[in-house]
Order: C-alpha cells, then sequence, then structure tokens
C-alpha cells in the first residue's frame, strides 16, 4: 500500500467517529497494537527530541526499504506514533522523505492535540524523513 493510500485509509477510519473521545480512544487501541521496538533500542541514541513523553523510534533498511519500530511511555503518543510507522514503514528512503503527510491535518488530530504533543508529533515526522534522506543519500 503507497503512503498516500495508508493516510486514505486512516481518514477513512477516523470518519467512522462521531467525537473526539471515541478517536482518543481508537489512537489509544492503536497504540496497543503497535509492534514493539526491540529492547536494544530503547536507548538515549533512540529518542526523539522534541517529545514531552519518551519515544523511541528504529528504523532498520532492509531491500531497499525503511521498516521503522517505535514505542513510547505514553498511550497517546504511542498511538500517535504507530500511525507514523503504519504510514511510512515498508518504503523507500526516497518515499518517506518526499511523502506529504497530510492525513494529521484532515482528521483534525493537530488543533486536538495539546501543543507539546502537536510538537512531539512533528519531531516524530521530521525524525522519520531524516531517516528517509540519510538512507536515501546512502544508497546513491
Amino acid at each position: 500500500m503507497t503512503i498516500k493510500e495508508q493516510q486514505d485509509l486512516i481518514i477513512e477510519e477516523f470518519s467512522f467517529f462521531n467525537d473526539w473521545t471515541e478517536k482518543y480512544e481508537y489512537i489509544i487501541q492503536l497504540g496497543k497494537d503497535l509492534p514493539l521496538i526491540d529492547e536494544q533500542y530503547k536507548k538515549e541514541e533512540h529518542l526523539i527530541k522534541g517529545c514531552q513523553s519518551k519515544v523511541w523510534l528504529h528504523a532498520a533498511h532492509r531491500d531497499g526499504r525503511v521498516f521503522f519500530t517505535a514505542d513510547s511511555d505514553a498511550l497517546i503518543t504511542k498511538g500517535l506514533v504507530s500511525m507514523m510507522v503504519r504510514v511510512l514503514s515498508g518504503h523507500s528512503p526516497a518515499e518517506i522523505a518526499e511523502a506529504e503527510i497530510y492525513f494529521i491535518d484532515a482528521i483534525g488530530l493537530k488543533s486536538h492535540l495539546s501543543l507539546t504533543r502537536s510538537n512531539g508529533l512533528l519531531s516524530m515526522l521530521k525524525q522519520m524523513k531524516m531517516y528517509g534522506l540519510a538512507l536515501k543519500n546512502a544508497d546513491r
């Protein structure tokens, strides 16, 4: 599934919920379903800077694709990073580096997060795109 198709699917899933209480519950559930990062990557060098909660992110580069694993010590944040992993994992470094991420605004998430969580989400996206950019340049 392409990055665009994954985003469109998330937008469709969120359209089934009537209010933000249900949407937050869904985000928490997505976090519970997130395949956990290997314990060896839950170290300082894998923490995303700019997040109030602890968020660990690891990128593995295999067969020309980037596979992300992540974890967080906060339920909502774990759900947020699980959506980002779902959208970007399994794609080429170039696709990740150049991806236009629009689902966050489309589902109204940005306006329903605290400033610190919103900044954390942007930091997650920035870090994932940086991995994509670095690995894209490494592939050359």
